[in-house]
């Protein structure tokens, strides 16, 4: 028996999850709801695992059922591609790039202006995600934060782009940190880090007396602190187009440095190469230490 799920062993799964229950899955992959069922035992019985809870309101997926569905979705948008993938193979060379959504408003401009009219498919996800597409074969590229803090895949190269660190983000009316130990004591403040640093860096906020709030992007972290007139702390790159008038920046009383880093594959297109100066220059960064 083939140990691996066929495509429509993972349609099912896909389905089941994102409708809640057998019978709806049955009837969006048009099957019936018994040869829907019996695949999914089939399928819990090869591997030996539950993947949902299925009674009178529905099927719920286990943990395992959870990451069954999210590598079904993952490997079914491979499949989904693979046309367009080969169809794109005989026009002019693409470079596949992605980056995190933090900075992608910032990094993509300026990318595509520097290749002078070379096509650039964009993709934003999380760091890691990118990181095994570059591995998988399926980017070019990937410009993230936590090349340092991943198990990489075999045969990637990483190009170190350039050096940022965090800073306190002060809006219009927001006066400077007081002095002493706790120079935050009581204040919310929003941060962002774009590496997998955030616990750590709500660890240190907390004991500078800070009640630290996690925002969900640069752009939402900013509109926070806007809005309620806080501090934040954002990596420096994120205030390179310029502050609004009375905004002011603060160094933090710790560093915290990030490293925005191109992962690739072996054989990288020599354009990505070449244009990271100019895209480290644009983004405000700093020359990365030898």
């Amino acid at each position: 028996m083939d140990p691996s799920p066929s495509v429509d062993d993972l349609r099912l799964v896909a389905a089941v999850t994102r409708t809640g229950s057998v019978g709806a899955a049955a009837r969006e992959l048009r099957v019936s709801q018994p040869s829907a069922s019996q695949r999914l035992g089939r399928l819990e019985r090869r591997i030996g695992l539950v993947l949902f809870d299925r009674d009178t309101q529905g099927a719920r997926p286990t943990v395992a059922g959870r990451e069954m569905a999210h590598q079904a979705e993952h490997i079914l948008g491979h499949l989904g591609r693979v046309y367009d993938v080969v169809r794109t193979a005989t026009a002019e060379r693409e470079l596949h790039v992605g980056s995190f959504d933090s900075i992608a408003a910032s990094l993509f401009p300026v990318l595509d202006a520097a290749l002078e009219g070379v096509p650039l498919r964009q993709r934003v996800d999380h760091g890691d995600r990118l990181v095994e597409w570059v591995g998988e074969g399926t980017m070019d590229a990937a410009f993230v934060c936590v090349a340092d803090q991943l198990v990489l895949p075999r045969g990637v190269q990483v190009h170190q782009v350039g050096g940022d660190t965090l800073v306190l983000f002060l809006p219009t009316g927001v006066p400077r940190p007081r002095a002493g130990r706790q120079p935050l004591r009581g204040l919310a403040t929003p941060y962002l880090t774009y590496d997998l640093g955030a616990a750590d860096l709500h660890t240190r906020l907390a004991d500078l007396g800070a009640r630290p709030r996690r925002g969900a992007t640069v752009g939402a972290t900013l509109a926070m602190a806007r809005r309620q007139a806080q501090p934040a702390v954002v990596p420096r790159s994120a205030l390179a187009e310029g502050l609004r008038s009375g905004e002011q920046v603060a160094e933090l009383p710790f560093t915290k440095r990030l490293v925005l880093s191109m992962v690739s594959r072996p054989h990288v297109d020599a354009r990505l190469v070449q244009v990271l100066p100019h895209l480290r220059a644009e983004l405000g960064l700093v020359r990365p230490r030898p």
